[in-house]
């Protein structure tokens, strides 16, 4: 009986350790990004600003880019739907809007996707300024009303 046992115990392992490497030797998509965050620094109230971030898919699977979502509504991405084949480089822009506010912002924009790390995180930061005036011009005064 302790034979059985024992002979079950052994052929259950082996099982799982072919199962394992099986799935180790499997083609997988593996994206990697030149940048994960953007600096625009200091940018103008009512002026967008878009950036691209460009990756490489670095795995042996085709990346397939199943969401693309920012943080907010003022931060606007577009990304390949089409799989990225391996070694194959592409990008995602993002356009940022202010929309009123002046101050400092920081925004994510999370990648999902298929690869081994089937989430990545993007950051976008800088100040928002209002716009700077025109120099004022010289003003012009009018002759007072029934002058001498």
């Amino acid at each position: 009986m302790k034979k059985l046992i024992t002979i079950t115990c052994l052929l259950f392992l082996g099982l799982t350790q072919i199962q394992a490497q099986e799935k180790k030797n499997e083609p997988k998509a593996e994206i990697e990004f030149e940048k994960l965050t953007h600096d625009f620094g200091t940018i103008w109230d009512g002026v967008s600003k878009e950036y691209s971030f460009y990756f490489t898919n670095k795995g042996t699977a085709p990346l397939i880019l199943s969401n693309v979502q920012p943080s907010c509504g003022c931060t606007a991405p577009e990304w390949p739907r089409e799989p990225i084949m391996p070694g194959q480089k592409s990008k995602i822009k993002v356009i940022y809007s202010p929309g009123g506010l002046r101050s400092a912002f920081s925004k994510t924009i999370t990648v999902s996707s298929n690869a081994v790390t089937n989430n990545v995180t993007l950051t976008i930061k800088g100040v928002v300024k209002d716009k700077p005036r025109d120099p004022v011009s010289p003003v012009k005064t009018q002759p007072a009303e029934g002058g001498f």
